[in-house]
């Protein structure tokens, strides 16, 4: 039986109308996996640079509806206590049930206002904030805004603020540490704004003894 063919644009190759679901899959996880451009992973699997880029986008969308639901989600009351469990066997840190920071992602120069994506290293991109427990395990992540945006104000854009925020999200599970009452919290760097839930370095002008003795194993259970 012939199979029904189409001619490659870009490399007037003849390509199969279909192709094969694994192999769509090769090409977006290369893809993902190298950071390869699309050129080359086109030539690497024998197919178009649009090819990829299709293989790359049906790829997302299915993770996105898939997989993102299933392995990224907020933790229920006894992963809460099992995440803190770990994270202070790990790192020595009481009562933290994980650490905050963001990401860049690289993007094409947007159309409009393509100076709000331009980054400090010359490309442009958007940000990515995730929130990972001991293991740098994901379990929230929130993306979509400009790089020249600033971590606090992504945080609060972000579903996760709004629910921690309101006292609805971390479970009331409280330990007495160093004389103080503390509930479950994350971690963050020195941009983030200080919480009861949401922890961060002393500044230096702060330093003591006991501060720096802090802020040293927030940097190890953060990084």
């Amino acid at each position: 039986m012939q199979q029904n063919a189409s001619i490659d644009g870009e490399t007037g190759h003849h390509l199969p109308q279909c192709v094969p679901l694994k192999k769509r899959v090769a090409v977006a996880l290369w893809k993902l996996a190298t950071g390869s451009g699309y050129r080359t992973v086109g030539h690497l699997f024998g197919v178009s640079t649009t090819t990829v880029c299709r293989c790359l986008r049906d790829f997302a969308a299915a993770a996105e509806t898939l997989l993102v639901p299933e392995l990224i989600r907020f933790p229920d009351q006894e992963t809460f206590a099992d995440m803190a469990a770990d994270t202070e066997s790990r790192w020595g840190v009481p009562q933290c049930v994980g650490a905050i920071d963001e990401s860049h992602i690289p993007i094409r120069a947007p159309q409009e206002h393509h100076c709000e994506d331009f980054n400090c290293k010359g490309g442009h991109s958007i940000i990515l904030q995730g929130v990972v427990d001991g293991k740098g395990l994901f379990w929230d992540v929130f993306a979509g805004l400009p790089c020249s945006s600033h971590d606090a104000r992504v945080l609060r854009q972000s579903q996760f603020w709004e629910l921690a925020s309101r006292g609805i999200f971390f479970p009331a599970s409280t330990r007495n540490v160093g004389g103080v009452d503390a509930g479950y919290y994350i971690l963050g760097g020195s941009a983030y704004p200080l919480q009861n839930w949401l922890l961060k370095p002393f500044h230096d002008t702060d330093a003591s003894r006991q501060n720096s003795r802090f802020t040293t194993r927030k940097s190890a259970g953060h990084g």
